[in-house]
C-alpha cells in the first residue's frame, strides 16, 4: 500500500460567487513551495466532577481551515490571491487596498492514493514578502477559511501560466521623501506583510463560521541596508515620513512595483556583529495611508 508523497501534491483553487459554496467549472492550478493547510477544531469537555478524576465528556467543538501557502511569486499565475490580499481588484494592471472580500474554494490533492480535500470559504488573511539577494520573491498567503470535506475524486484541473518567478536581481529599489523617492543600491533585504485580519463568526446552531470578519489592512516590513552614511539613520531620529518603492522582475521582462507611498521609519538598529563583515542598518517600518495614492500599498504589474 503506497503512502502519499510529497512530490505527488498540488494545489489548485476556483473564485467562489457565494462564500462557502464551491461553483462548477475548472479549478486553477496553483504552484507552490509549501503549504500546512488543515482543518481544525476546537474542543468542548464536560465539567462534571467524578470521585474517580476521570474525564467523562470530549466533543469536537467549532471549526475552521486555514494555514500558510508558500510560492514563488511570478506574473499573472498569483493575480486573483493579490485580489484577495488587498480586498480589491485589478484596474488597468494596478491594484490598490480596498475593502471587498474575495473567497476561494481550495483542492489539496494526493495523486498517487488518489484522496482530495477540499477547503471551501478561503481567503488571504496575510501576505507576507520577502526580498533578499540571489533568491525568488518568496511569498506567504496565510489563509483562513470556513470547512473541508474529503473526497477521493480530483476537481478538473486548468494548468497554470508558465511564467518564471521573480527575483530580487531584476528590478530596483527607490527611498526617499513622500512623492519623489530616489534609487538606492545598498538594500540587503525587504519583508513586509499585509495583515488582514481574518476571522470566523460562529453562532449557535453551527460549528462552521457563516461569515469572516476583517481588520485594518495593516501593513508592517523591515528593510536592512548597508550603512555608508547618515541619510537613512536620519529618517528614524527625524521621523521623517518617507515613500518606498520596489519592483522586481523575471527573465521574460514582466514586472512587479510594491509601492508604499507613506511609510514611518519606527527603528534603525546598527550592530556590530563580530570582527569581520560590513555594517547594516535594521529598520522596521509602518505603512501609512497616503492621500494623494488613497492608499497604503499600491501594486503594479507589467
Amino acid at each position: 500500500m503506497p503512502f502519499a508523497q510529497n512530490s505527488r501534491s498540488s494545489l489548485s483553487y476556483i473564485t467562489e460567487v457565494t462564500f462557502g459554496t464551491t461553483p462548477t467549472g475548472n479549478f486553477l492550478n496553483l504552484p507552490f513551495s509549501t503549504h500546512s493547510m488543515n482543518m481544525t477544531k476546537d474542543r468542548v469537555s464536560g465539567n462534571d466532577i467524578q470521585a474517580d478524576r476521570m474525564l467523562r465528556v470530549d466533543r469536537h467543538g467549532n471549526k475552521q481551515v486555514g494555514g500558510d501557502v508558500v510560492v514563488d511569486l511570478r506574473d499573472a499565475v498569483f493575480d486573483s490571491f493579490l485580489e484577495s490580499a488587498m480586498m480589491n481588484t485589478w484596474s488597468t494592471d494596478v491594484i490598490k487596498v480596498g475593502t471587498t472580500p474575495k473567497y476561494f474554494s481550495i483542492e489539496d490533492y494526493a495523486a498517487d492514493i488518489d484522496q482530495a480535500r477540499l477547503f471551501t470559504g478561503c481567503t488571504v488573511s496575510s501576505m507576507a514578502v520577502s526580498l533578499a539577494p540571489n533568491q525568488m520573491v518568496t511569498t506567504t498567503f496565510t489563509i483562513v477559511g470556513k470547512d473541508m470535506t474529503v473526497s477521493d475524486t480530483q476537481k478538473t484541473q486548468t494548468a497554470s501560466a508558465t511564467t518564471a518567478p521573480f527575483d530580487s536581481y531584476s528590478g530596483d529599489i527607490s527611498i526617499g521623501n513622500v512623492g519623489s523617492p530616489s534609487a538606492i543600491a545598498i538594500v540587503t533585504g525587504l519583508d513586509f506583510t499585509l495583515n488582514n485580519s481574518f476571522a470566523p463568526t460562529f453562532v449557535i446552531g453551527d460549528n462552521a463560521a457563516p461569515s469572516l470578519e476583517y481588520g485594518r489592512a495593516e501593513i508592517e516590513g523591515t528593510l536592512t541596508a548597508y550603512f555608508e552614511d547618515a541619510a537613512l539613520l536620519n529618517r528614524f531620529v527625524n521621523e521623517t515620513e518617507t515613500a518606498l518603492v520596489v519592483s522586481v522582475g523575471d527573465p521574460s521582462g514582466n514586472t512587479l512595483t510594491f509601492n508604499f507611498p507613506k511609510i514611518k521609519i519606527n527603528t534603525a538598529d546598527i550592530p556590530v556583529d563580530g570582527p569581520t563583515g560590513s555594517r547594516v542598518i535594521s529598520m522596521s517600518f509602518i505603512a501609512l495611508y497616503d492621500s494623494t495614492e488613497a492608499t497604503n500599498l499600491k501594486i503594479t504589474r507589467a
